[in-house]
């Protein structure tokens, strides 16, 4: 099947991922296809009602620090969306890092040219994103030029908080952004401001985070069905970022499940590595213990936001908006755990941080597909365009993924070939800074150290063998020169 296809694909490291009982899986599996048929039986497969605007929307889910393994363990998001639309098997964020990344999603930039090169402020965070003038310009103000109707629910930008956070940004009609007051996530006794008042949730049951955003969603849908105008729905759940609290339905389910082992887990030698990775001790069982841990706590957590996919079909399908509806599903950034001896975290550029899902179902879009073609964060805004028709400022550096939602797509060597990744470090960050160049091939990371590391992704997926004090000097300079490139590309000179 195209979908366990994709995630064997996106996580070529794991041995063993799944670790169901055979009357667990044949139970789930039962579950889903009938909570499948029931939740499709409102979804209209004709045309659009005539009352219903010809422009499609858009409702983009983007979960936080979601690796691309663990859908496998969402099976309502594989029956509601993967089954029904495509899934992409290279789908990469171009810093895996919060807000730098979700900063590219707004605008379709790479980092070097939006600015927010970290979490915190003053190199990053919302603050910065907010003073140089980046809300001005984002996917939200380019679709409200095309009569959208907008909202956003969740996580907004990291550092988001009282005072200057209390302004509804430009672009949004609707607003329920959380605030970090003590940059923390807590699933509980957090705070939104709504539409610019601060409202204080507490930790009922039904406060839970996952659960506010979905009920925002489906309320908007609900009112939506009144309104001749499209709609655009960006939610952002904190799932699965830690401390990945799970909804007290969830808080039971994968007790038997542990972390994969890929090759590169625990990694024994690390000599070919750059110090940073070097001063890594190889990781306790207690420390294991603790891995696998935050592993079924994460898969829990997700276990909510396959209810909320199911809870906004439903309600799309109801009001007959299904059929002239894009869904997007994503994730800021991925998430290692063990991999070459580092505990649970992001930031690097290895596949557990760079590789994430996306999924895309919508008219047109071909059920139950798979693309190979590179695809990046910066390529979801201008995407999000080109459907609605807005136009995008020349400065944005991603490309429209619109040419690969449908059954004629471009050859794969007619796409792009490489992209760039870049980190800043942060308060903190164990990890370099560095820029590194992605292509089929290799994996090439150019650290501020002057410390490099090159790995031919052909013959080593797991990238435990760094082959740049071997490697050809034609080799190395051609790869030096594409990264100097892209480290100073903008706009159309990023798209070659």
């Amino acid at each position: 099947m195209n979908w366990f296809r994709a995630a064997r694909q996106a996580s070529a490291m794991c041995k063993a991922p799944f670790r169901h009982t055979r009357t667990t899986r044949w139970t789930l599996g039962l579950m889903v296809s009938l909570v499948s048929i029931w939740v499709l039986r409102g979804v209209g497969r004709g045309t659009p009602s005539p009352g219903q605007a010809s422009t499609p929307n858009i409702v983009f889910i983007l979960t936080d620090d979601l690796d691309a393994r663990s859908i496998g363990f969402m099976p309502k998001l594989k029956s509601l969306v993967a089954d029904r639309g495509t899934t992409f098997a290279n789908f990469f964020v171009t810093n895996s890092l919060c807000c730098p990344s979700r900063a590219s999603f707004l605008t379709g930039k790479y980092v070097h040219n939006h600015g927010v090169f970290t979490n915190s402020f003053p190199p990053g965070g919302f603050q910065k994103f907010h003073d140089t003038g980046g809300e001005s310009s984002t996917v939200a103000t380019w679709l409200k030029t095309k009569g959208y109707r907008t909202m956003l629910a969740g996580k907004y930008l990291n550092g988001y908080r009282d005072g200057k956070a209390m302004a509804v940004p430009p672009g949004w009609d609707e607003w329920y952004a959380t605030l970090q007051d003590e940059e923390t996530y807590s699933y509980y006794f957090f705070s939104i401001n709504e539409n610019g008042r601060r409202v204080q949730y507490q930790n009922r049951p039904e406060d839970y985070l996952t659960d506010v955003v979905a009920r925002k969603a489906t309320d908007f849908i609900e009112r939506a069905a009144a309104d001749t105008r499209p709609f655009f729905l960006y939610l952002a759940p904190y799932a699965p970022h830690l401390p990945a609290t799970p909804a007290p339905r969830h808080q039971n389910e994968f007790h038997d499940i542990t972390a994969p082992h890929s090759p590169s887990f625990n990694e024994e030698d690390v000599t070919d590595k750059p110090q940073w990775v070097r001063r890594a001790e190889r990781l306790t069982p207690a420390e294991i213990l603790e891995i696998d841990e935050v592993y079924r706590r994460r898969l829990q957590s997700l276990l909510a936001v396959d209810d909320m996919i199911e809870e906004i079909i439903r309600s799309l399908g109801a009001r007959d908006r299904m059929t002239n509806t894009f869904i997007f599903f994503s994730s800021d950034n991925g998430f290692h755990m063990g991999e070459h001896r580092l505990p649970s975290g992001k930031g690097t550029a290895y596949e557990e941080d760079i590789r994430v899902p996306l999924i895309v179902r919508g008219p047109g879009v071909p059920a139950r597909s798979t693309v190979d073609h590179f695809a990046l964060n910066i390529d979801l805004a201008p995407t999000f365009a080109q459907l609605a028709g807005a136009k995008t400022p020349d400065a944005v550096d991603g490309l429209s993924l619109v040419p690969l939602l449908g059954n004629s797509l471009p050859s794969v060597d007619a796409w792009r070939k490489d992209f760039l990744i870049e980190h800043w470090a942060d308060r903190g960050d164990r990890v370099r800074p560095y820029s590194a160049l992605r292509t089929r091939d290799y994996l090439y990371v150019d650290y501020a150290t002057g410390e490099r590391e090159l790995y031919n992704l052909r013959t080593d997926p797991n990238e435990l063998t760094s082959i740049h004090s071997s490697a050809s000097h034609a080799l190395m300079k051609e790869l030096g020169k594409r990264l100097n490139a892209l480290e100073r590309c903008k706009g159309a000179t990023c798209q070659r």
